[in-house]
């Protein structure tokens, strides 16, 4: 089955495997274990930040950077599509008490005129505006990437006015392999960044919160609250710092497999309109040939999986288990059809 739902299908490969069996393992709430120290150093140092905290999901890593930045009255500023909005079960509520203020944006990027109008006025009947969130790659944009100078214009808006800056960068990766942009650079600007492991670098588990030590420090103890503490997490950590040292530069065969799909059902006459495609998230909006439910019911009878994104509209995901064979076989059925 090929299976382009999203790049959180992946398995670890032999190396990775080898990796992980042979790790050195010790409990992580007593800060003995080597592999996740290692996991967590390496990381903190490619971004050029103080410090970083090992966790379960990208879910995790973003609502513990918002409980780092608000309290109950204050407001969060995001895209509405945002991961942080839409797919994280009204965790900016629950878990930090926070109101979200939502913003249009070209493809899930969200501008700095368009933070500087939505920051609340000092008023009491207002909610407080405390922090900015960005997604990078974006999910709902397609898997867009934002321009670094509007994350630098970004920042500067929000050092003048005290709010914090997030940085949701689940697949920040693909955006980073794309662009040519390097982690200081983020590290530099961000207050706290979350990056994934387990999407297109194809670790089996996990995600990174990143920030100051003091920010790292308590992101500790709200883990612990989530439940999210670990023991020996280092046979998953070990997993991850593979990932980190050899997946990230052959993101670009994701890249480019994506858009040769992208190509040719740019040219197919059942599809209405194809998103850019820049990065290894693929979309695309159907005509009236097919219904969501009938294309992806025929995909699957060619042993293709794939995701219904909203009315009409797919989603493709390319990743290190989805090989040229399968991208050139999924070209040929999606030429049938």
């Amino acid at each position: 089955m090929i299976d382009l739902r999203s790049d959180t299908v992946t398995r670890p490969g032999k190396e990775m495997a080898e990796a992980m069996w042979s790790a050195k393992v010790g409990d992580d709430m007593f800060g003995e274990d080597p592999a996740v120290v290692a996991l967590e150093s390496y990381t903190a140092e490619l971004f050029g930040m103080d410090s970083a905290l090992f966790c379960a999901s990208g879910t995790m890593t973003n609502q513990i950077g918002i409980r780092l930045h608000c309290n109950l009255q204050d407001e969060v500023i995001c895209h509405k599509y945002a991961h942080i909005y839409l797919y994280e079960s009204g965790g900016i509520m629950s878990n930090a008490g926070a109101s979200v203020k939502l913003l249009e944006g070209d493809r899930g990027r969200i501008t700095a005129k368009a933070v500087q109008a939505a920051i609340q006025p000092d008023d009491v009947h207002a909610t407080v505006s405390r922090m900015v969130s960005l997604e990078n790659t974006m999910n709902k944009g397609g898997g867009s990437c934002y321009d670094f100078e509007e994350i630098y214009a970004i920042r500067e808006v929000c050092h003048e006015n005290g709010l914090a800056l997030h940085l949701d960068g689940a697949r920040l990766f693909n955006a980073l392999e794309a662009t040519g942009q390097k982690p200081k650079a983020y590290g530099e600007v961000f207050d706290t960044i979350s990056v994934c492991l387990s999407k297109g670098l194809g670790a089996p588990v996990g995600s990174l919160l990143l920030g100051s030590f003091e920010q790292i420090k308590r992101a500790r103890r709200i883990r612990k609250v989530m439940g999210g503490a670990w023991r020996q997490a280092g046979y998953l950590a070990a997993a991850g710092l593979y990932a980190l040292q050899n997946n990230r530069s052959r993101l670009s065969e994701d890249h480019k497999r994506a858009q040769q799909m992208a190509e040719l059902l740019s040219n197919c006459d059942y599809v209405k309109h194809v998103y850019p495609c820049e990065t290894n998230i693929l979309i695309f909006e159907l005509g009236d040939k097919y219904t969501n439910e009938s294309f992806l019911q025929i995909l699957k009878g060619h042993n293709i999986l794939a995701f219904g994104f909203g009315p009409q509209l797919i989603r493709f995901v390319t990743h290190l288990d989805f090989s040229e064979t399968d991208c050139q076989k999924t070209m040929d059925v999606l030429k049938s059809l």
